[in-house]
């Protein structure tokens, strides 16, 4: 019956931490989502990057 009862508790307490990591990942996401939008909208011409860095094959 003991065994019952901690494979419960703890069954719970996981499914509340996995919430828990999962609400702290999404609220990042959210922010750095705002962040890039910021950057988007901010007036000035375009920040155009590379897809390939010009250092690429600089240390072969």
């Amino acid at each position: 019956m003991l065994t019952l009862v901690v494979t419960m508790i703890l069954y719970v307490a996981g499914f509340v931490f996995l919430y828990g990591v999962i609400r702290v990942a999404v609220r990042h996401a959210l922010e750095d989502l705002e962040v890039r939008r910021a950057e988007t909208l901010r007036p000035g011409p375009p920040q155009e990057r590379p897809f390939v860095p010009e250092n690429f094959l600089a240390g072969n």
